[in-house]
């Protein structure tokens, strides 16, 4: 069974907590399944569920490079030699980043409201960045755009290799297989 969930925001990728957060209990009814893969609690998207672990290691394991694709929404008007810089792979205190895939993006039309939203200050725009990484490390998008100087503001996975967002309303689940 493999399904997809977004993951809405301040949500955490697991079943249980025994602090009192908002888990994906709250979205998924199925049993036995498990998360291939991670999105921080203040990340949404796409989130892949899965009950086949093999299926789960090839979208997870770096070895098989799955890219996965996010729309960031950082702070600042963000420059052509940002761009390229994230594109080269950026040096982060774990080591440098393999090649990423990043260009200007529009806010898309199909956005949801965050709740909370995100901070809004006058004086200072906000940029959006499609980003495509074969890696990941924890918290790397936002670490990255941090490294070139537009922190992330809002960050939703769009895409895990061929399985895509799409139509998803944040908490919604479609299955995305026969078995």
């Amino acid at each position: 069974m493999l399904i997809a969930l977004n993951k809405p925001y301040g949500v955490l990728c697991q079943f249980t907590d025994n602090d009192g957060r908002r888990t994906l209990a709250e979205f998924v009814a199925q049993k036995n399944i498990y998360p291939a893969g991670r999105l921080d609690y203040d990340s949404e998207g796409l989130l892949l569920l899965t009950d086949d672990g093999a299926l789960a290691h090839r979208l997870t394991d770096p070895r098989h490079k799955q890219p996965k694709t996010y729309l960031a929404q950082v702070d600042g008007q963000v420059t052509d030699e940002a761009i390229a810089a994230l594109t080269r792979g950026v040096v982060l205190n774990d080591g440098p980043t393999q090649r990423a895939q990043v260009s200007h993006a529009a806010e898309p039309e199909w956005l949801w409201p965050r709740d909370p939203p995100v901070r809004f200050r006058k004086a200072i725009p906000t940029s959006w960045l499609s980003i495509t990484l074969r890696e990941g490390r924890n918290r790397q998008v936002r670490r990255m755009t941090a490294a070139v100087g537009f922190p992330t503001l809002r960050l939703i996975r769009v895409s895990v290799g061929g399985y895509r967002l799409e139509g998803l309303q944040p908490g919604q689940t479609r299955r995305l297989d026969d078995g």
